[in-house]
């Protein structure tokens, strides 16, 4: 997995009862690209995250 500054990402529910948590991928501390990633979830909350199968990278794409 790779991913840089900027890119959103999307950590899905593990159950039918929790939501999908959404954020923005604010520091890649991996080399090129790899995890983990510092993320500041829409709460506001911060945390380094090790993805694991829930978790998707939604490429940062410049306007068009």
């Amino acid at each position: 997995m790779k991913a840089t500054q900027g890119d959103r990402i999307t950590i899905r529910g593990k159950t039918v009862e929790s939501s999908d948590r959404h954020g923005q991928i604010i520091e890649v501390k991996g080399p090129d690209g790899a995890p983990p990633y510092q993320v500041r979830f829409d709460d506001g909350h911060e945390t380094t995250v090790f993805p694991g199968g829930d978790f998707v990278v939604d490429r940062n794409q410049p306007p068009a």
